[in-house]
């Protein structure tokens, strides 16, 4: 019995070392962390329960069956973050540059069934030089099988990603499907065709970096949720992220000490809407006051900068929030920051998550730009997001809430269940002075008359009270109260329950 337990116990060392120390200390030469150490930072200290450590692949091909190191260069399994379930997958860069076989896949989709099937979510780390080569067509099949899991899963259970190292061709794919995507600075990177391949074909000479590094996917293609500094950052981060999800679909999010009085009045807030309409504010400081804390997890910042989404607690439980941000566009609403929204605001409907808007918007944002870029079809995607949700929604408008963009912001229109105007707001079909010169065009040669109608239509439609007459707005709060009433609606909306028809699924425009 003692050779069989130590044989185990030298089976499992070799294994742990990976692809051997020289490659654990090129690893860690890069600045990157090897699978089992992220895994370590990840998880709750022993917490982590492997599985598959000595599979090993079945390739023969190209010499192959020479070298079948345990595990496959994926680490698999489940453990605990904060004391509650998720399965996670690490690629080992060291054991033959992570790359996917048939094995690799399997581990991975093993431990995906499983999350589907307990109900907890999966987090991916991806470190992989993509398709294992030398398995030609079983590799490809690999890459499918975990596709199919990732479409499963969507909207069942929650999926992270996270790029600590190359991703790459078919590879991106995965990340792609799931709910959120982060990257590490400087050592990361995803392109489905890298720069080689690039310069072959268009004649384009461009750096992997350049192409497909953290900057590119968190500032111009909106594929990646944000990106940190090191592998630490990213880890840590990660951890906080998740205490603001469910577990599933069926579960609410987790509820958090708090020591932040719903109650509490925040007198600075009356005085943030400038008194020149034309003068922007910072929407996060509204956010912050808002939320439990001043605690604020921001997804995409660096993307779309005119609409703010992002997670925060009220008397510590979970909600979303989707804010328009005048400090850039003046808040206007354009192709990025509608997709954006509509992805963000479909996630927290599907996993349960109350949605909580604050609106300053004047409108679409013109140009040829927007149109021939397809603005209609993407502003339709957050409304219909809008629309199909079920959840807890409050509305809170701060200033401006013009033309469709009013309507597409969680209005009461679309089922929005709490709608509350601050005295500053101005719901209207559009702004005063482009109204006045529609409705009194035969005028526009008297500057005097004009500025006489511009005031009026101000003093009429400039205001909250028109909407509220109709019951379009619930109630005009004062700014200083808008935690405490916010508050109190979700608090009242704790038991929604909202019943669609059947359908198979819908067909949002794509």
């Amino acid at each position: 019995m003692k050779d069989i337990l130590t044989e185990l116990e030298r089976r499992r060392e070799t294994a742990r070392m990976g692809g051997g120390q020289r490659r654990i200390d090129s690893q860690h030469a890069k600045g990157k962390l090897t699978a089992r150490e992220r895994i370590e930072l990840l998880l709750d200290e022993g917490s982590f329960e492997e599985f598959d450590m000595f599979v090993a692949h079945r390739c023969t091909e190209f010499g192959m069956e020479a070298e079948r190191p345990a595990g496959d260069g994926v680490v698999t399994g489940w453990g605990t973050i904060n004391g509650r379930q998720v399965y996670v997958f690490a690629q080992d860069f060291t054991v033959m540059g992570g790359s996917v076989s048939e094995t690799h896949g399997q581990k991975i989709c093993k431990i995906m069934d499983m999350a589907i099937q307990n109900g907890a979510p999966v987090i991916g780390l991806n470190d992989s030089g993509g398709a294992r080569i030398q398995e030609g067509v079983d590799s490809l099949a690999a890459y499918g099988e975990v596709f199919e899991r990732n479409i499963r899963a969507s909207g069942v259970i929650p999926q992270i990603s996270v790029i600590m190292g190359p991703c790459a061709g078919g590879a991106v794919y995965s990340p792609a499907m799931t709910d959120f995507i982060y990257m590490v600075r400087d050592s990361s990177y995803m392109f489905v065709t890298g720069p080689d391949v690039v310069k072959t074909v268009t004649n384009e000479h461009v750096t992997a970096e350049e192409l497909g590094g953290a900057g590119t996917h968190t500032r111009k293609s909106s594929v990646a949720d944000g990106a940190f500094e090191n592998d630490v950052e990213a880890l840590s981060e990660i951890r906080r992220l998740f205490d603001f999800l469910p577990l599933n679909n069926r579960q609410k999010p987790p509820v958090r000490p708090f020591f932040d009085s719903p109650e509490r009045l925040e007198p600075s807030l009356d005085t943030l809407v400038p008194d020149n309409p034309n003068q922007p504010y910072d929407m996060r400081e509204l956010i912050l006051k808002t939320a439990d804390e001043g605690d604020f997890f921001e997804v995409q910042k660096d993307f779309a900068g005119n609409i703010i989404t992002g997670f925060i607690r009220l008397e510590g439980r979970t909600v979303g929030v989707v804010a328009n941000q005048p400090m850039v566009l003046a808040g206007c609403l354009d192709i990025d920051g509608s997709r954006k929204a509509a992805r963000f605001v479909r996630f927290c409907d599907a996993f349960e998550i109350p949605i909580l808007t604050f609106v300053d918007v004047p409108g679409f944002l013109p140009g040829t730009g927007q149109e021939y870029g397809g603005v209609i079809k993407h502003g339709a995607k957050l409304l219909f997001a809008y629309g199909e949700a079920t959840v807890p929604k409050v509305t809170v408008i701060t200033r401006k809430a013009y033309g469709g963009a009013y309507v597409v912001m969680s209005s009461k229109h679309l089922r929005g269940d709490f709608t509350y105007a601050w005295p500053t707001a101005e719901i209207a079909v559009m702004g005063a002075k482009g109204a006045t010169e529609i409705l009194y065009r035969s005028e526009l040669g008297d500057p005097e008359k004009i500025a006489r109608r511009t005031a009026d239509y101000e003093d009429r439609f400039a205001n909250p009270f028109v909407a509220a007459e109709r019951g379009f707005v619930d109630e005009v709060i004062r700014p200083q109260s808008t935690r405490k009433r916010v508050a109190r609606a979700f608090a009242s909306l704790r038991s929604k329950a909202v019943q669609m028809p059947w359908k198979k699924h819908d067909n949002i425009p794509l």
